[in-house]
């Protein structure tokens, strides 16, 4: 499995909604992150259906190096 594409080195706020699925890039080559546009075809990456558990702002991973898929968990500060 090949590594993900750096999108970005900072996390990306959204205001999520309870309930609804969000699909997140994982190879880091969509034109629309966080989310996937399919720019993933043909690779051995998916997309990550994930579900808000509530209405509030997180901070999905843009760097695509986060152990806590889709989440920020702070992985970007070292690269």
């Amino acid at each position: 499995m090949s590594d993900p594409v750096v999108a970005s080195k900072a996390p990306m706020p959204v205001d999520v909604e309870a309930g609804k699925d969000y699909f997140w890039c994982s190879c880091g080559k969509s034109k629309r992150q966080p989310y996937c546009d399919g720019s993933h075809v043909g690779s051995t990456f998916a997309p990550m259906k994930w579900t808000a558990s509530e209405t509030k702002r997180v901070f999905f991973c843009c760097c695509k190096q986060t152990a806590d898929q889709p989440l920020c968990d702070g992985s970007h500060n070292k690269l």
